[in-house]
């Protein structure tokens, strides 16, 4: 099985093969928006001997080089910085929390309530998880919660792709409803002169049909998760009290599975709770970045120390060891970033979208509405951030798509559907390798998981688009 890293390169190798093949090109620009149709390609000069290394070529784009597509990962490691640190800081984090046994003993507790009851467990967290993502836009803040669902995942002796998956699926879906969540809609809709609720009832029948799939594919997934465990001669996750009673995995998880909850421990876990609470505060009121949750991951993980009561040593020792779990999610950060550059260094990234525009163009209006909605998912695999991509395709495909017919707040649906369902699985998105990273679940193996709900999504997602078009939504 390919390694990640692996993988990342021969993306970058494709990247730096399409811009030899494509014009270069450029859209005209107010701020961060794309003035439609203001495109023109630029002059280009492609030659062979500039394969290896490309020397400035003054005003004319030029295609990628070999030395160049290296320079890009630097680069990318460099412009990614902020979320890279942020992403080990908090590995150090919850290796500090870890060490204290506060999460072994608050799951165990949990589980004790709840009596082991995947069935019962699975729901309540994803609800909880979409319903974040839809409404406030959370995703990456859901990344501190990686640790504990797979732990979760170890106690009811399933893989850690069950963590990973109820996570991802739940923040994912939350994001492809979208019903209020800013980060998707307070882009999209004033560039299409939409008021902030408009269209928000069928934004909820799309939240709680596909919450409700994901949910019974998590459900789905368990059994066979059980059902191999089981001809394999092992335990099964029951959904009764037997599970708490059957944790028979490694000497490590045997003794973890026994911490009693201490008051130290419920002191962390409700200092955990209280950060999360605040984390959301900070990031919705006074619009913290990476450097600011940088600072707040610090300092939760101080107080997370002097609770505990563990020797300043054994504090730092911890603490990096969590940043070394954490070194992969960062790699694969700045190799998706440097991705990007290549494309947009050789000025090829604005003719992808203006050809990809066309697919939208010049068809009735429901294939038109659909063909917006696989713009945004081809669009997603080049620009995985969700405010970017809106900044870039909205100010295009929102004229074409009025002048087939199709209403503002499909367009607006489309981007929602095309923006959410590629990023399940697209390998340039450094938040989506950083969740499996962090969760030790490889790409290859994600993606043989997820994509039989992608494509259940996508095929729903067209319908939808079908209908939203025949009612004039």
């Amino acid at each position: 099985m390919l390694h990640p890293v692996a993988i990342m390169l021969l993306i970058m190798l494709f990247a730096m093969a399409l811009t030899y093949m494509l014009d270069s090109g450029m859209f005209q620009r107010a701020g961060k928006l794309v003035v439609a149709g203001t495109y023109h390609v630029l002059p280009k000069e492609r030659h062979l001997s500039d394969l290896l290394y490309s020397p400035p070529h003054g005003k004319s784009a030029a295609p990628a080089s070999l030395v160049s597509t290296l320079a890009a990962i630097p680069k990318g490691l460099s412009q990614s910085a902020d979320l890279i640190f942020m992403v080990m800081i908090i590995g150090g984090m919850f290796g500090i929390i870890r060490k204290s046994r506060a999460i072994d003993a608050g799951i165990d507790r949990l589980l004790e309530v709840t009596r082991g009851n995947v069935y019962w467990l699975t729901p309540l967290l994803m609800i909880a998880l979409a319903c974040g993502s839809t409404f406030l836009g959370l995703i990456s803040e859901y990344l501190v919660l990686i640790p504990v669902v797979v732990l979760l995942a170890e106690r009811l002796e399933l893989p850690p792709l069950f963590g990973v998956g109820l996570v991802l699926i739940a923040a994912k879906i939350g994001y492809i409803a979208s019903i209020t969540n800013p980060l998707a809609l307070n882009i999209t809709q004033p560039l299409l002169a939409l008021p902030a609720l408009n269209g928000v009832g069928l934004r909820v029948f799309v939240f709680c049909l596909y919450l409700a799939l994901g949910i019974g594919y998590m459900l789905f997934q368990v059994r066979k998760m059980n059902a191999a465990r089981r001809s394999a001669g092992g335990h099964v996750a029951a959904p009764g009290r037997e599970a708490a009673q059957r944790r028979e995995g490694p000497a490590p998880a045997r003794a973890a599975a026994g911490t009693r909850l201490a008051g130290r421990h419920l002191a962390l876990l409700c200092v955990l709770g209280a950060s999360i609470v605040a984390l959301i505060y900070g990031v919705n009121r006074y619009n913290w970045h990476s450097k600011d949750l940088s600072t707040f991951y610090l300092a939760v993980a101080i107080v997370s120390a002097l609770i505990a009561g563990l020797p300043l040593r054994d504090s730092c020792d911890a603490f990096l060891e969590g940043m070394k779990g954490m070194v992969l999610a960062g790699l694969l950060i700045g190799l998706a970033a440097a991705i990007n550059i290549v494309l947009r260094d050789s000025m090829v990234l604005d003719t992808v979208i203006y050809k990809l525009s066309s697919l939208a163009d010049g068809h009735s209006t429901t294939f038109a509405a659909q063909g917006m909605m696989f713009v945004e998912m081809i669009l997603d695999v080049l620009v995985p951030s969700t405010s970017g991509k809106a900044a870039m395709s909205i100010p295009i495909l929102g004229p074409i798509g009025q002048l087939a017919g199709i209403g503002k707040q499909s367009i607006v649906q489309a981007f929602l559907f095309g923006n959410g369902l590629t990023n399940m699985i697209t390998p340039t998105s450094g938040m989506l390798l950083a969740f499996l990273a962090a969760g030790k679940v490889n790409l290859l193996e994600w993606l043989k998981f997820i994509l039989p709900l992608f494509v259940l999504l996508a095929v729903l997602s067209l319908a939808i688009m079908a209908y939203a078009i025949s009612v004039g939504y």
